[in-house]
């Protein structure tokens, strides 16, 4: 997943406006009447759902309608569930996979001395 489409789904008013053309085409004017938002502001949220991949436009008569990739939009919900279903490993050895140095820095460390009830916590 690129970082377009992370930056264009990651922001409330754009995702609203992907909500809105599930089902439909719109054009901004109708974009900018159902989410409230004013034309110009729906045109720049279009311009960066469109270079993101996840929409595009098909001009009928003077007016471009919107519509929502749904192609694009089942990669995205593809590569978000196959990183839901990774399995998470067990941490291993003293550090936990992480090098000795990084480790003692990190703010979850427990000395080995203290290691035992408060650790099993925190699995």
């Amino acid at each position: 997943m690129n970082d377009k489409i992370l930056k264009a789904i990651g922001e409330p008013r754009r995702f609203q406006l992907l909500q809105l053309m599930s089902d439909r085409s719109y054009c901004v004017r109708a974009l900018a009447g159902k989410s409230g938002l004013s034309e110009s502001a729906v045109s720049q949220h279009l311009k960066l759902l469109r270079e993101a991949g996840l929409i595009y436009g098909v001009k009928k008569g003077y007016y471009t309608h919107y519509r929502l990739d749904k192609d694009v939009l089942g990669q995205v919900i593809s590569e978000l569930e196959q990183l839901r279903d990774i399995t998470r490993r067990p941490c291993d050895g003293p550090f936990y996979g992480c090098p000795e140095s990084e480790y003692l820095k990190c703010k979850s460390y427990v000395p080995p001395e203290k290691r035992g009830k408060e650790e099993k916590s925190h699995v």
